[in-house]
């Protein structure tokens, strides 16, 4: 399938935005209409400015209203990113030359360029991440503001490497700008699909299992830590879920369930709900290209269209997704796991990484499961 913008996901604007926005320090340009800015300012709540172009700057060139953009913010004294849309794409503008005369870091993405991890990781290349081998602690990886869970997820995992007595040296991408360059030796992930490639990295947080496994690593590699409160933590936790999913299937049969997001939270999903719910998955619609096999009927979705039929063709109990697949799921139950998940309140954060993502996921599945009318086993 050739690389292409998906209805269904940002584009590589969105990205390279979300990764930009996350360090606290630069100041954000979008350098494109009105659209262009307001839809990442709507998903990833976050400070940002636009140029507002209009009819006339795409006939008469942007440049100077660019540069008096560019211009009111470097009085600030901040550091200043500027990503590329569609409109000065098309129009083959020189924006490298028109903003020769400042200091600032520029980002061609527009959206046609790609998807939504593409930008976002070309964003942060030229970021250009430095490791330091006097840098302390693990960096977090695999961070965007665009994910629902992003919150939760760090909050999660300084809690985790807190308890091995492991600090947290850079997250990428939600941190300072000046960690940027100070980043550790080694890190760990929350999100695969948005790997950046900083340090040596020792795994996913994703489900008990990587969990395990990610610590060992961690304590074999930090010479200080003490990763046995994590694993005594995870056997507690997952005894605890396994009696929560005992006590449901006593009652009812295994979900059918149909699950779209990225690659990386989908099959995180589907293992959990196949190891503890014996759920039967009935596709997985990925946003994202499928990065290795997994034993569930997987497919590389670009549009509703595609998730639509994947839905009444599986007919599944649970649809797991985003309001897209919530807007076709019919009669199923639904369970957010990807953004745009819109007419819910989102204010705590909550994880999916880490022992607690885990719990609250399998929690919100059970719950919609018991929501939605079943059959008695």
């Amino acid at each position: 399938m050739p690389e292409c913008i998906n209805p269904l996901y940002p584009c590589a604007m969105t990205g390279a935005v979300s990764s930009l926005a996350g360090f606290n320090g630069i100041v954000v340009v979008i350098h494109g209409s009105s659209g262009c800015y307001y839809y990442p300012a709507t998903l990833l709540h976050a400070p940002l400015t636009g140029t507002f172009i209009l009819e006339e700057d795409v006939i008469f060139g942007s440049e100077e209203r660019l540069i008096e953009v560019v211009e009111e913010i470097a009085r600030t004294g901040k550091r200043i990113a500027v990503v590329t849309t569609c409109v000065p794409a098309i129009l083959g503008e020189d924006i490298r030359a028109m903003l020769a005369a400042h200091d600032v870091i520029l980002v061609d993405s527009p959206g046609f360029t790609g998807s939504y991890e593409k930008g976002y990781k070309k964003a942060l290349s030229i970021l250009d991440p430095q490791v330091s081998p006097d840098s302390a602690g693990i960096n977090i990886d695999g961070v965007s503001l665009f994910d629902p869970f992003f919150r939760g997820n760090v909050q999660e995992l300084f809690r985790l490497l807190a308890l091995a007595g492991v600090p947290v040296a850079t997250v990428l991408c939600a941190d300072k700008y000046e960690k940027i360059r100070k980043c550790a030796p080694l890190t760990i992930t929350t999100d695969s699909d948005l790997a950046s490639g900083t340090g040596t990295c020792l795994g996913g947080t994703l489900g008990f299992d990587a969990l395990n496994e990610t610590f060992r690593r961690i304590g074999e590699a930090f010479g200080t830590s003490d990763p046995d409160p994590v694993f005594e933590e995870i056997t507690r936790e997952e005894e605890r879920l396994v009696r929560a999913c005992d006590k449901y299937l006593r009652r009812f049969d295994p979900p059918q369930v149909a699950i779209f997001s990225n690659f990386s939270y989908a099959s995180f999903a589907a293992v959990t709900l196949k190891k503890y719910l014996d759920a039967e998955i009935v596709c997985i619609g990925s946003r994202t290209e499928p990065t290795g096999p997994l034993p569930f009927p997987t497919s590389w979705i670009t549009d509703l269209a595609d998730a639509q039929a994947l839905i009444r063709r599986s007919d599944p109990d649970i649809v797991i997704g985003s309001s897209f697949e919530r807007s076709v799921k019919g009669s199923a139950g639904f369970v957010g796991l990807t953004p745009p998940l819109r007419g819910r309140v989102y204010i705590s954060p909550r994880p999916l990484a880490g022992t607690s993502g885990t719990l609250l996921f399998v929690e919100d599945v059970l719950n919609a499961c018991m929501d939605k009318p079943h059959t008695l086993s």
